[in-house]
């Protein structure tokens, strides 16, 4: 069951068209990832869905909201840079921020234990926010975002700014959250939005460029791939690479080149004789399916 629907959904900054006719539905019960890279619009975007920005132009369809159209009871938001009272302890931030939400004093506090507990800080809850780590904030800024029981949590890069340890930690409560609530979270880093979301909007320049399962993804942009790992790359073995009469195209991070090919048995015997004939230093290769990032870089055509 859709829980929001999207038509037609610009935003113009100066003259400037940054958002440029968005449409797309967000389902009850899913992770969704808002996957681009920087400067591709999620954070406006995501400001949109909140109502903190006004469209320029198309509609957002909420299927519950209130006949006066407001929708803040629906959302809960969380900024890429949020902002606490670092004097409050952990308990005391969420009980303010729920009482802000309509909740009682009681309910707050019961609300607010019960949050503490899930999102795994109940132990820090008297110290104050001033003195968590990173990870522990944004575990904190999940629980207020979520303490009014909201039916869509709308993150903006959770994890961007975190260590590996912070990161994982957040991820991990992510894909708890995702029993309760209905989740929209931008991110740039390809490897989260794999790991945890059931679908995914490929955002680009403003526009959403594909969407879909992984699977459906995968299905609709599969290609033979083999990757070289190569000791030292030049640009001699890129170019005879490249220009290949089985390659239909390639990728190339530092010393790794990922071939993509009409005929992978074939390939793979013609490309290794090429590479042994030039003495090209190869240390590894492998032939593998389609990651995230292969979907995305093929997209948005680069």
């Amino acid at each position: 069951m859709s829980l929001i629907q999207i038509k037609e959904l610009k935003k113009n900054f100066q003259g400037n068209e940054v958002i440029k006719g968005l449409n797309f539905k967000l389902e009850k019960g899913k992770c969704i990832a808002l996957l681009g890279p920087n400067g591709a619009g999620k954070t406006t975007t995501l400001r949109m869905l909140s109502g903190l920005m006004k469209p320029s132009e198309g509609s957002i369809t909420f299927s519950d909201a209130k006949k006066d159209g407001d929708i803040r009871h629906l959302i809960g938001y969380l900024p890429q840079f949020p902002v606490f009272y670092e004097w409050m302890s952990g308990l005391e931030f969420l009980q303010y921020v729920g009482k802000l939400a309509g909740l009682t004093s009681k309910e707050a506090k019961e609300r607010s234990l019960e949050l503490l507990e899930l999102v795994g800080i109940n132990d820090a809850k008297n110290r104050r926010v001033g003195k968590y780590s990173g990870g522990m904030k944004q575990r904190l800024g999940i629980a207020q975002a979520i303490i009014h029981r909201p039916q869509l949590l709308l993150l903006d890069e959770p994890v961007s700014a975190l260590d590996p340890f912070g990161r994982r930690e957040v991820l991990e409560l992510l894909e708890g959250l995702k029993k309760e609530t209905t989740i929209l979270f931008s991110t740039h880093i390809l490897n989260d939005a794999e790991e945890v979301c059931d679908e995914i909007l490929f955002l680009h320049n403003g526009e959403i460029v594909e969407s879909g399962t992984m699977e459906e993804l995968r299905e609709r942009h599969q290609q033979a791939k083999i990757d070289f790992i190569f000791r030292k790359k030049t640009g001699e073995m890129e170019s005879a690479l490249k220009n290949h009469s089985l390659t239909q195209s390639i990728l190339v991070n530092g010393n790794v080149i990922s071939v993509f090919v009409t005929n992978i048995e074939q390939a793979r015997k013609e490309f290794l004789k090429l590479i042994i004939e030039n003495d090209w230093h190869l240390d590894k290769f492998e032939v593998s399916s389609m990651t995230l990032e292969d979907v995305f870089m093929k997209v948005v055509g680069k």
